[in-house]
């Protein structure tokens, strides 16, 4: 399914968004409050709002909340996006996110703040291998997990985010309909081991949760407080997911932080997600889960580059300058709306919003 090109593909964009990452994230106090005065008053003009995930870097969140847009995870930033009133939206996360508001929102405009900020699962999923291993299965339904482009999403019967492809497995499960499900390999046995559904699983993976490392977990909740509870989301190992007390997607384990009686928390998800934990939980403390390394011995340490290759800059230059629009095929736009719509039209009738 991965050729060595597409591996040289990978590891060359994963350098790159290291790299962009770290020079875009040098901004001095003086910048910073320059740059988000001019960024609030073009939100203002453009009819513009800003929708972030819980990964972007902590700025850009509380930007993102201080204009009265949305940090959250990725089914409800496309909630979000589908039903606000702004003519503009400007999405700081990863290229699959800009697609699929463009996917729900055709009629509105899309930016980015770096359209090359892209996702591992994505680029470990191509379109036309993708279809290939679908059309070599063709009595298996395919469900393919958010982080996918627009083209994979058009071969999709059903897009399923973390939050809620178990509901939605669950219900093929019982229908004993066989399933392809794509491109995480990690969510896709933790679906599989809790829903029974026959599934043919892509081999792909996360490249920040597949860091998430078993043995050195359980040494750092031997050395913690006996209360310390362990988070997880399911794109990790499962050798890792059976170590956890909580396991879900990024809204689902801040809540469960926010609720828990507990006062110490390891999170094993991009460290993105303890800037929001550690605001609504001021009196708690949260430890990233360990991986494989650290600095250069590892190949996230716990943070996506392709996240923080977002940037107040970017956004500012999208607005500004119109850069970073994205474009997605009125082809691709009907035949993929139809999978994301499934999934929001399920979530609305049958999941609790968590």
């Amino acid at each position: 399914m991965k050729t060595s090109l597409l591996e040289k593909k990978y590891n060359f964009n994963l350098e790159t968004a290291k790299s962009r990452a770290f020079e875009q994230q040098q901004i001095t106090v003086n910048e910073k409050k320059e740059i988000e005065s001019k960024i609030k008053e073009e939100l203002k003009r453009q009819n513009a709002i800003l929708i972030s995930h819980y990964y972007v870097d902590g700025l850009l969140q509380d930007l993102t909340l201080s204009t009265g847009g949305t940090v959250s995870d990725s089914l409800e930033m496309a909630r979000f996006g589908k039903e606000h009133s702004a003519t503009t939206l400007v999405v700081s996360g990863v290229k699959f996110m800009g697609e699929t508001a463009k996917i729900l929102s055709p009629e509105k405009r899309i930016l980015m703040p770096d359209v090359e900020a892209t996702c591992s699962l994505d680029l470990g999923c191509p379109v036309d291998d993708f279809t290939r291993f679908c059309d070599e299965n063709p009595e298996r339904i395919v469900v393919v997990y958010a982080n996918t482009s627009a083209a994979v999403k058009a071969r999709a019967d059903w897009t399923v985010t973390s939050s809620c492809a178990v509901d939605i497995v669950k219900h093929f499960a019982k229908e004993k309909i066989p399933i392809i499900f794509a491109p995480d390999k990690h969510l896709g046995q933790y679906i599989r081991e809790n829903t029974g559904a026959d599934m043919l699983l892509w081999d792909g993976h996360c490249v920040v949760h597949d860091e998430f490392k078993a043995f050195e977990l359980k040494e750092m909740k031997q050395n913690l407080n006996a209360d310390t509870l362990v988070l997880v989301h399911p794109e990790s190992p499962k050798s890792v997911v059976e170590q956890a007390d909580f396991i879900g997607s990024t809204s689902q384990m801040l809540n469960f932080s926010i609720k828990s009686k507990a006062k110490n928390f390891i999170v094993a998800t991009d460290g993105g997600l303890l800037h929001s934990m550690r605001k609504a939980s001021l009196d708690k403390v949260f430890y990233e889960a360990p991986t494989a390394g650290s600095g250069a011995t590892c190949k996230s340490c716990a943070y996506c580059p392709w996240m923080a290759m977002n940037s107040l800059k970017g956004i500012l230059n999208a607005l500004k300058n119109g850069v970073g629009e994205i474009l997605v095929s009125n082809e691709t736009i009907k035949k993929a709306n139809t999978s994301l719509e499934r999934m929001l039209d399920f979530t609305k009738n049958n999941v609790q919003k968590n």
